[in-house]
């Protein structure tokens, strides 16, 4: 590695350069906090249910997790013989080339700023209710968002194992709290009685399942990103791979046993009429009737210390996506500089903080509402963008393993991932047939947005393309990050 570093600046300009050690634990934090379970189970659940297909939500989880546990079988034995970070991209440029392999870096970078400026939304507008219903100003939702962007970039510009540090507490309380609730409700019996009804055919298939569905993998967003953080792990080969299947394991598992509990609380017959009322509050309603006021107030605090985790996580993702690409010149090499101190993608992690900055600018210059525009629409988005995104990563898993044998293990190589290639494309399908549905109705603005997601990857392609005829070297030089 060739360090290249600036007087009075304390940086590298390495295209590589990121180190730490990372084990499984970390990296579960960072990749569980940007799935943000709290405000599943308190803000999508009972959208969901309503949606959906009502009290048997739950069992979404459990189909849920065990489609991208096949995604994981795939994606972890990948991982032992592609060693660089850049997950997606890296792993679809190695099986299906490099022109699919950028296209699914400029469909991995949209995917990931759309969830976060989503997040970013919510959370701004969370923050004015909270410091309203205190007796504080009545500030503007996006001038809350503007301040946190600014945290986030000062903490993604330090080491990534300061941000663990800060997410690992957060999770540890949010988490806490909802395991709390739920065995409270347990120990009282819950409203009608404990039972499995959520997860009969009966249930698990009323409504609209394919909506619940497509709202329980957006859940698990995030999750994918453990190989992302390779060039920071201790023992990569070991590391992801466990981070991988413990993040799946850990989310599927709260949120099944978190959404179950809502449903019990308030009994199967009676769920959707409470979260009809107010589906935001049902949880702090849940809280309120379990654990009392006390309790009340403190999933409110945690609801927007998960969102806070949530938007920290997918800084530094987005940052380390774009790091990767910057060190093969498809994006601006100074991207790949890295910090002296820090080990930290620190000009990355700026732009990526200004990029967020204008487009939160952007749409309070429009007047969206932060909540049923900004977050409705672009977690629509980001839930297509990671559905086709894991569907690629399959097939490229099942073409590089059958050209290249250097893993014959016929579950982990084959079967597997030809699994997850039917039950993600499946979902995917329900995410393009619901689009309309999921961002509100309006077919033009379905249209919009549709046309956004798929001509993100087909202008990496085109500009592959474009490389390989007019760049050679660049081209060739994406073999580093993004191509066998």
């Amino acid at each position: 590695m060739t360090s290249i570093s600036s007087p009075g600046r304390g940086t590298s300009a390495s295209p590589g350069g990121l180190r730490g050690s990372l084990g499984p634990g970390a990296i579960i934090f960072m990749v569980v906090a940007a799935a943000a379970p709290l405000t599943v189970i308190g803000g999508s659940a009972p959208i969901a249910m309503l949606i959906g297909n009502g009290a048997g939500f739950p069992a979404m989880f459990v189909v849920s997790a065990v489609v991208l546990l096949l995604f994981s079988v795939g994606l972890s034995a990948m991982s032992r013989h592609v060693p660089k970070a850049g997950a997606f991209f890296t792993y679809i440029g190695y099986g299906l080339g490099r022109p699919l392999g950028l296209g699914a870096a400029y469909l991995a970078l949209l995917t990931y700023t759309t969830v976060q400026v989503a997040v970013y939304g919510f959370l701004g507008a969370a923050l004015r209710r909270s410091v309203l219903d205190i007796g504080g100003p009545d500030l503007p939702w996006y001038a809350y968002a503007l301040t946190v962007v600014a945290v986030v970039g000062t903490l993604g510009y330090r080491h990534i194992e300061f941000s663990s540090k800060v997410l690992g507490p957060l999770l540890i309380a949010e988490v806490g709290i909802v395991l709390l609730l739920g065995l409270v409700v347990v120990a009282r019996g819950g409203a009608e009685g404990l039972s499995a009804q959520p997860f009969t055919p009966h249930l698990a298939l009323s409504g609209s399942p394919g909506l619940g569905l497509m709202m329980a993998l957006a859940g698990f967003i995030g999750f994918e990103a453990t190989a992302i953080f390779r060039d920071e792990a201790r023992d990569p080969a070991r590391t992801i791979p466990r981070a991988t299947y413990g993040a799946v394991i850990s989310i599927g598992l709260f949120y099944t046993f978190g959404t179950w509990a809502l449903v019990m609380a308030w009994g199967p017959d009676r769920v959707l009429d409470e979260a009809a009322q107010d589906p935001g509050g049902l949880i702090v309603r849940t809280a309120q009737e379990y654990l009392g006021t006390v309790g009340a107030v403190a999933i409110n605090v945690l609801l927007l210390t998960s969102l806070f985790a949530c938007v920290l996580s997918f800084h530094n993702v987005i940052a380390r996506y774009q790091h990767s690409m910057g060190a093969t010149n498809v994006l601006p090499g100074a991207l790949a500089r890295v910090h002296g101190r820090h080990s930290s993608p620190y000009l990355s992690s700026a732009v990526q903080t200004v990029t967020a900055a204008t487009l939160i600018a952007v749409f309070a210059l429009c007047g969206l509402d932060p909540e049923l525009e900004v977050f409705t629409w672009f977690s629509g988005v980001a839930s297509l963008g990671v559905a086709l995104l894991m569907a690629l990563t399959c097939a490229a898993v099942l073409v590089y393993f059958a050209r290249t044998r250097a893993d014959t293990r016929l579950w982990h190589t084959r079967i597997a991932p030809a699994l997850g290639v039917v039950g993600l494309t499946v979902a995917a399908g329900l995410i393009v047939l619901n689009f309309r549905t999921l961002i509100g109705g309006s077919a033009t603005l379905s249209t919009v947005l549709l046309l956004i997601t798929f001509a993100c990857p087909l202008a990496g392609i085109a500009q592959a393309y474009a490389l390989r005829r007019g760049n050679r070297g660049v081209y060739d030089g994406m073999t580093d990050a993004i191509a066998a």
